[in-house]
């Protein structure tokens, strides 16, 4: 998996251009990777860490599986990413932050240590049809 099929990936999702989108990585992808994490278990593990909308569960789940299946943070921490790995790294964020701003302070953290995880950074949370109505109600 290239670093532009993720691109692609996340827009599909409703994420925004960055402007660090045509940057290329310094870690190669394993398209025969064994997945670590699924998304149904990072959004059930985060509504119950933290709460937040389901769309932002979504779209977090989303990158850790992203994150996950480009295999960098077993290659930079020598540990694999797991949901619990991902809770306990969200839980030092500071208390008043969001669950897409937790993720992306952990984020930026392992962007300063090690470079390379700024695309999957969340940018943009998609508003759902159904979230809408159910917040006017």
């Amino acid at each position: 998996m290239s670093p532009e099929t993720i691109h692609l990936r996340r827009n599909w999702f409703g994420m925004t251009d960055t402007p660090y989108d045509d940057q290329s990585t310094t870690h190669d992808y394993n398209d025969d990777a064994t997945p670590s994490v699924t998304m149904d278990a990072v959004e059930q593990a985060l509504r119950s860490a933290f709460g937040g909308s389901p769309a932002e569960r979504r779209v977090v789940a989303r990158q850790v599986r992203d994150l996950a299946d480009a295999n960098i943070v077993e290659s930079d921490r020598g540990e694999t990413l797991t949901v619990t790995t991902v809770i306990d790294n969200l839980s030092d964020a500071p208390d008043d932050l969001g669950v897409a701003e937790r993720w992306n302070w952990w984020l930026g953290a392992l962007e300063t240590a090690y470079g390379g995880y700024h695309e999957f950074q969340v940018t943009a949370i998609p508003e759902t049809e159904t979230e809408t109505e159910t917040e006017t109600e």
